[in-house]
C-alpha cells in the first residue's frame, strides 16, 4: 500500500500549511511502490493522518489535481493518475516580494500590448474566455543595454482594463498588479525549465539560434483563486541562475 509520511508535519510558519501538506503527499505519491493501490484515503482520513483541517487537506489535493498527479470523482473518491511518476516539475513557493525583486533592476521596453487570443495550452487558466490582454516586453541590463530576457504576459481582461501601459516600462508586472491595480495576490506558482532559443527569442536576446535559455512560467492568482496573469519569460542562460533555499 502507499505509505504516507510524516504522521504529522513539523510546520514551517513561513509557508502555507496546504503547500507543505501537498508537497509531503506529492512525495508519497511519486515514491509509492508499483503495486500500491491507486485509490487514496478519504479527505477526512488524510486530514487526520497529517493533523490538519479538512479545508487545508482539500486545498492541498486541489494543487495536486492541477498538477495532474491525481483525479477526483464525486462519490467514487480520489485516485492517483497511473501516469504520475518521478520527474514531474518541482514547484517552489516564495513571497510576492521575492518575485518583484527578481524582476526589478532592469531597463524595460514595451514591445506591444493589446487584445490577444488565449493560447490553447493556456485555456484552462482562463475558462470561458477566447481573448485576453497580451503584453510583450524586452528587458535588459541598465548599464550596458544588453537584452537579458523577453517576457510575454497574458492578463485577464477585467484586470488589464485598469493597467496603465506606462507603468510596465517602470515596474515588473507583479508590482503593477499588486500596487498599481490593487489585485489581492494570493499566490504565484513558478515553473522553470531549460529550452533552446527559437529564432524569435534568439533575435530578441541577441544569442545564437538554439542557445540554452531558461523558460519561466508564472501563474498569478487573486484572492478568489482566479488566475489573473500568466507570465512566460525567456531568460538568457548565460546571464541567469535560480537558487532555492529551503528551511529544514
Amino acid at each position: 500500500m502507499t505509505t504516507f509520511a510524516p504522521d504529522s508535519l513539523a510546520l514551517n510558519r513561513k509557508l502555507p500549511l496546504w503547500y507543505q501538506v501537498s508537497q509531503s503527499l506529492r512525495a508519497s505519491i511519486l515514491g509509492r511502490s508499483p503495486e500500491a493501490p491507486l485509490r487514496l484515503p478519504t479527505e477526512d482520513a488524510l486530514a487526520a493522518h497529517y493533523g490538519v483541517s479538512v479545508l487545508t487537506m482539500r486545498q492541498a489535493l486541489k494543487e495536486l489535481e492541477a498538477e495532474g498527479l491525481i483525479s477526483r470523482h464525486r462519490r467514487r473518491g480520489t485516485f492517483i493518475e497511473p501516469s504520475a511518476r518521478r520527474g514531474s516539475p518541482v514547484r517552489l513557493l516564495g513571497s510576492v516580494d521575492t518575485i518583484v525583486a527578481q524582476q526589478s533592476g532592469m531597463s524595460t521596453e514595451l514591445l506591444e500590448h493589446g487584445p490577444s487570443p488565449v493560447p490553447p495550452e493556456l485555456a484552462t487558466y482562463f475558462p470561458g474566455l477566447s481573448e485576453v490582454a497580451g503584453y510583450r516586453r524586452l528587458r535588459g541590463d541598465e548599464e550596458t543595454g544588453e537584452p537579458t530576457n523577453h517576457a510575454h504576459n497574458y492578463v485577464h481582461p477585467d484586470v488589464a482594463a485598469r493597467i496603465d501601459p506606462a507603468d510596465l516600462q517602470r515596474w515588473p508586472m507583479t508590482k503593477v498588479l499588486r500596487d498599481a491595480v490593487g489585485v489581492r495576490i494570493s499566490r504565484i506558482t513558478d515553473t522553470v525549465e531549460a529550452r533552446l532559443a527559437d529564432p524569435e527569442t534568439a533575435r530578441l536576446l541577441e544569442v545564437p539560434l538554439l542557445s540554452p535559455i531558461l523558460h519561466y512560467t508564472g501563474l498569478t492568482y487573486d484572492a478568489d483563486g482566479r488566475v489573473v496573469d500568466v507570465a512566460r519569460i525567456h531568460y538568457r542562460g548565460d546571464r541567469f541562475s535560480f537558487t532555492v533555499s529551503l528551511d529544514a
